[in-house]
């Protein structure tokens, strides 16, 4: 469930992927230094080079979030041949390799997209992110913190929520929840956050506590889907609500009844 909400999640993200920062050349700031900067897409083109590089980006973009990653990354390609400096192609080039799981060559264009842009809010989020899936948590948070506490982010949101995933990754489920609880404060309607804090709060037996938040969650979400179900229906169970789980049994018997959530509760194996 969390791995398809991270998912959803960065599929988001990759529809900012046009925030960059003003250029400088010179080599990286540490990340704990940089500057924070608007996103580029407040600031007016100052050249045609720049201009073509922005509409190729912006084109890959849509290609990426409909599945056609080679596609984008053809645009990546010619948007840093149009404007080498500009920092939000490198991203997309990034975000195409580590969709394809093609790690090894994602982190340089995740670099250079820092290097280039390196107090850009957009940019430490989604390198962050991939620091964290990777294993490097410690800068992986750092990085996102950076992007979440960037006054200029118009979607701290994201930034928290991937903070409270990498959190979980190292098994710290009050910072998670700490950062996760900041995510829903940035935006109540942050699905994924809410999902996160009824999975935390179930896993640690705060069940009216779950309770809350998954409905929430589901008041959020125009279709349900069977993980939101699956964990509602849980949480019910331990509170002892019968007919509510009935209910949500009834409705993924309706809805998924192919599902490994279903056949679960058929089975009876709510733990």
């Amino acid at each position: 469930m969390i791995k398809k909400l991270q998912e959803c999640l960065l599929c988001a993200l990759c529809g900012a992927l046009l925030s960059a920062c003003t250029i400088d050349a010179a080599a990286p700031k540490p990340v704990e230094t940089a500057e924070l900067v608007r996103a580029s897409t407040e600031l007016p083109s100052k050249s045609p080079a720049r201009t073509s590089a922005k509409a190729h980006v912006e084109l890959g973009n849509v290609y990426m979030q409909n599945g056609n990653n080679g596609v984008a990354l053809d645009e990546a390609r010619t948007a840093i041949a149009a404007d080498s400096s500009y920092a939000p192609a490198h991203l997309l080039m990034a975000m195409v390799y580590a969709s394809q799981e093609q790690f090894s060559q994602a982190r340089p264009a995740f670099e250079e997209a820092t290097r280039l842009a390196p107090g850009d809010p957009v940019i430490n989020d989604a390198y962050g992110w991939f620091l964290c899936s990777q294993g490097q948590e410690g800068q992986g948070l750092q990085r996102l913190e950076l992007a979440a506490r960037n006054p200029y982010y118009t979607t701290p949101t994201r930034a928290w929520t991937n903070a409270g995933w990498c959190l979980l990754r190292k098994k710290d489920d009050a910072g998670a929840e700490e950062r996760f609880l900041r995510a829903v404060q940035a935006d109540a309607g942050n699905v994924a956050a809410l999902v996160s804090l009824a999975d935390i709060a179930y896993r640690t037996d705060r069940l009216l506590r779950a309770k809350q938040w998954i409905d929430k969650a589901q008041q959020q979400m125009k279709r349900v889907d069977v993980e939101v179900l699956w964990l509602a229906t849980r949480i019910e169970k331990k509170l002892g609500n019968r007919d509510v789980v009935q209910a949500y049994g009834n409705k993924m018997r309706s809805e998924f009844p192919g599902s490994n959530e279903y056949q679960l509760y058929l089975q009876g194996k709510f733990e």
